[in-house]
């Protein structure tokens, strides 16, 4: 590991609660910033009404000030009760399609979040993802801390425990989960991608985590890739415009959420090579595709699958965003 990172990681990695929350609120009050919790959601029905409902009781209703100053779900097309669930425990929901018309809206996590600057106006923009289980406040006012306490700190992503049990990934009945074991497209490709091009970033524990809070000067600045790739991208980008003191990292526990099957982390993973692949070489990738096998009742069947290739410019270089400041 680098030296640098090393001292990286002893001046700006933290616990959540290394910063009090009545501290934040002296400091969010006195700074007169402004905070949104963004949720990305597909088909989260049965998570996000829980962590809406924690963040509007611990962040927001009956403190001095609220921690949290807008809650937004953006619901990407789901097909159950999510948009429905996420409004009746006390977020604003708005729908992908409904922002930015002017542009045909992809599918993808990183559109999602895209679009979301322009339905949010907080200073500060957190993500969170809608598949959390025993969702924790912490996840929020621990990574929005350093922001508010630090003037130089720009971009900050949770650091947590990841296991993979039963109750999660529908594995066999009685099966305790493994601490450490969740994270599996981290480990065989993020973390072996950022550890030989971008050593600078090898301390990050969570590297392709949901969860992150940054600040909007510095989002507007970054292009967004569409799909999967978009937190090792920000990542990357983040570091080549502000350098790596500007980048944090917070302790906020356990992280227990919706796993996915191996064919769609194959899918992710591939997603996330071409987007390293794009801020290597910013060159073209003659067959953006992925094929993976399914046993058929005639043997196994290939299926063809496009690997996430767009990405979407610097929201400074949108008009409708444009218009928004100057009004």
């Amino acid at each position: 590991m680098l030296e640098e990172v090393e001292r990286w990681l002893a001046d700006r990695s933290w616990s959540a609660a290394d910063r009090p929350l009545d501290q934040l609120l002296d400091l969010k009050r006195a700074a007169g910033t402004t905070v949104s919790v963004v949720l990305p959601a597909l088909d989260e029905e049965a998570t996000v009404g829980a962590i809406v409902e924690v963040v509007r009781r611990e962040l927001i209703e009956g403190l001095p000030v609220p921690l949290v100053d807008e809650l937004v779900v953006v619901d990407s097309g789901s097909a159950d009760r999510t948009a429905e669930v996420a409004a009746k425990a006390g977020a604003r929901v708005v729908h992908r399609d409904e922002i930015l018309p002017r542009i045909p809206a992809l599918p993808g996590k990183g559109e999602v979040l895209w679009r979301s600057l322009l339905a949010t106006i907080g200073d500060i923009v957190c993500f969170v993802d809608a598949d959390l289980r025993d969702f924790s406040a912490s996840f929020v006012s621990g990574i929005v801390g350093p922001l508010l306490t630090d003037p130089e700190v720009q971009f900050v992503k949770a650091m947590y425990d990841r296991p993979l049990g039963a109750e999660f990934d529908g594995l066999a009945p009685g099966r305790t989960p493994g601490p450490g074991q969740g994270g599996r497209v981290t480990e065989l490709v993020a973390r072996p991608l950022l550890n030989l091009h971008w050593p600078q970033l090898a301390g990050f524990v969570q590297p392709l985590g949901g969860e992150y809070a940054v600040r909007r000067t510095l989002l507007e600045r970054l292009p967004f890739p569409v799909g999967y790739g978009v937190e090792l991208g920000l990542l990357v980008d983040a570091l080549h415009t502000v350098g790596l003191d500007a980048l944090a990292q917070v302790d906020v526990g356990v992280r227990l959420h919706r796993h996915q099957d191996g064919q769609a982390l194959g899918r992710m993973a591939a997603a996330i090579y071409r987007t390293a692949q794009v801020r290597l070489s910013r060159g073209h990738l003659v067959r953006p595709e992925l094929t993976q096998f399914e046993r058929g009742p005639e043997g196994f069947v290939p299926r063809t699958y496009a690997v996430d290739t767009e990405e979407r410019p610097p929201m400074l270089e949108v008009q409708e965003y444009g218009r928004r400041h100057v009004a």
